[in-house]
């Protein structure tokens, strides 16, 4: 049994895809509407710096189609601010908060700082443990320890395994082949880690985290390495979520089509449905005459 992909870029408020994937014409209000009739699924990294308001929780769940996914991340307050210590009250509070998304919630996110390591493990299965079990969870190791092959990544596979979590697979080695004189290489090669990639999937939903270079020649390689993985994946009946960046994210959803066409032409999940904005719509949906 094929198993299924959802695909998306770490956000969809911005305006720089207008004229491309979204109209010309379109408002921030139609962005998200626009972008569910591409892709089926986002990170949501507005939620790792703010938890957002009850009514724009529900704007949100209106806007999307059925069958779309959203990743969210844990607010920063929990995983960075107070490392998981006494976070428990505030995870709950926080899922409560996206419970109108309930049927379009993909694994939440915790992203967890380098600082945090084989030593805090035992506070990650507490914190894990105490969470609502009705919700599915994925966690991203930042810590190079615990990137590296070595008892310490072992230790902490195995924690996430007998927990049921994914564990996030976060790939930046696109990112740093090639050049990397232009400011916003170099700006996204000094946030983003440098790890060690373990491209083995601990879940049945495993979260894949890409960040491309701008230079299409340069992802050539690793948009076939990725593609057949993800196939494979496919075939063994998994349901990854793979989400898809570049240094300024304008080129991310051309590089997400990309790397669509090549899982399709190896699995037939279909290609990546038309852009609104290429289909000479106004934000409206009206066909444009001009």
């Amino acid at each position: 049994m094929y198993g299924r992909i959802h695909i998306g870029l770490p956000f969809w408020g911005f305006d720089g895809w207008q004229g491309g994937l979204y109209t010309a014409d379109s408002r921030a209000a139609d962005f998200l509407g626009q972008y569910g009739r591409v892709f089926n699924a986002v990170e949501g990294n507005t939620t790792f710096y703010a938890e957002p308001p009850p009514r724009t929780v529900e704007k949100w769940e209106r806007a999307s189609p059925p069958d779309f996914r959203f990743c969210f991340k844990m607010p920063r307050t929990i995983t960075h601010d107070a490392l998981l210590y006494e976070s428990e009250d505030a995870a709950r509070a926080f899922l409560d908060r996206l419970l109108p998304l309930r049927e379009k919630l993909g694994p939440i996110m915790v992203q967890l700082p380098p600082a945090f390591g084989a030593r805090d493990l035992p506070r990650l299965d507490s914190f894990l443990g105490s969470l609502p079990s009705d919700f599915r969870y994925a966690v991203e190791l930042r810590d190079p320890e615990l990137a590296r092959d070595g008892m310490p990544a072992r230790l902490a596979d195995d924690l996430l395994e007998d927990a049921g979590v994914g564990r996030v697979i976060m790939d930046t080695r696109p990112l740093r082949d090639g050049p990397g004189d232009h400011p916003d290489i170099q700006a996204a090669r000094n946030k983003k880690p440098d790890l060690p990639v373990s491209e083995v999937a601990l879940s049945n939903d495993p979260i894949v985290r890409i960040v491309f270079h701008p230079d299409p020649t340069i992802n050539d390689r690793w948009l076939e390495r990725w593609s057949k993985i993800i196939s494979h994946w496919l075939r063994d009946g998994l349901e990854p979520l793979v989400f898809v960046h570049s240094p300024s994210n304008r080129e991310s959803p051309e590089i997400a089509r990309d790397l669509l066409a090549r899982i399709d032409a190896m699995e037939p999940v279909g290609k990546m449905p038309d852009w609104p904005g290429e289909e000479g719509e106004s934000a409206s949906g009206q066909l444009s005459l001009l």
